[in-house]
């Protein structure tokens, strides 16, 4: 599978994860399936909701916050997969940052990780865009590198 973005979309997305560091962005892609293809269409960036109360995986560690963890509202996806849905889209992918940190997903990434999805992370090194990948999830549940179109969308 090979997910295409524009530049301009690209740039939207190392813009909003510059604009939040150090905390952790997070946003979704909405776009088509076609073939072996995703094609992104439109990126929305949403609110990281990413509360304290640690998961039980983390042995309640309480030492996570939005600036190494990030939340999209269930009620914001359902929205935003449903006006999707109108204009005959659908969530291909979902994008986070990591501040101070590598562009390769985490054990909590990989954990609440969906395997339909793209997942673009973007490194973020004292307030500027260093790097970005691209992820998806295998049959195991293992995320390996997704290749990356980035060119104007015809």
């Amino acid at each position: 599978m090979v997910l295409s973005i524009s530049p301009p979309q690209l740039q939207a997305i190392r813009t909003h994860a510059e604009s939040t560091y150090p905390e952790e962005c997070c946003g979704l892609l909405l776009g088509k399936t076609v073939d072996d293809e995703k094609l992104v269409v439109e990126v929305i960036p949403t609110e990281n909701t990413w509360n304290t109360e640690a998961p039980e995986w983390e042995d309640n560690s309480t030492n996570h916050g939005k600036i190494d963890r990030y939340a999209i509202a269930p009620q914001e996806m359902l929205k935003i997969q449903k006006a999707a849905r109108d204009r005959h889209l659908d969530i291909i992918g979902i994008y986070h940052s990591h501040p101070n940190h590598p562009a390769i997903p985490s054990e909590c990434d990989r954990i609440y990780a969906w395997q339909q999805y793209s997942y673009i992370i973007v490194s973020v090194v004292n307030g500027e865009c260093d790097d970005v990948q691209n992820w998806s999830l295998d049959e195991h549940h293992q995320f390996h590198s997704e290749n990356m179109i980035v060119a104007e969308l015809v």
